[in-house]
């Protein structure tokens, strides 16, 4: 399995809007998407590059795996 490594801000956003989430507010530079059945709204903060901490952390709150995670990025490169 790949290592999960910095991704630009805008990269992020397509990874969580294929899995189902939407854009619902922004405040300052951090964005809140959500999605039925999750919780707590994924904030991805608008950085050059975001990092495997904030990943991880918005994986965990989506509950998706890392499996999932590559599937999606490899659809969004």
């Amino acid at each position: 399995m790949p290592r999960i490594t910095p991704v630009h801000w805008r990269l992020l956003e397509k990874i969580f809007l294929k899995d189902g989430f939407v854009f619902d507010r922004e405040s300052g530079d951090h964005r809140a998407y959500v999605k039925d059945g999750i919780l707590r709204p994924v904030i991805i903060p608008r950085y050059d590059e975001i990092d495997k901490d904030i990943i991880l952390s918005n994986m965990k709150t989506a509950r998706m795996s890392r499996e999932r995670y590559f599937e999606l990025l490899k659809e969004c490169k």
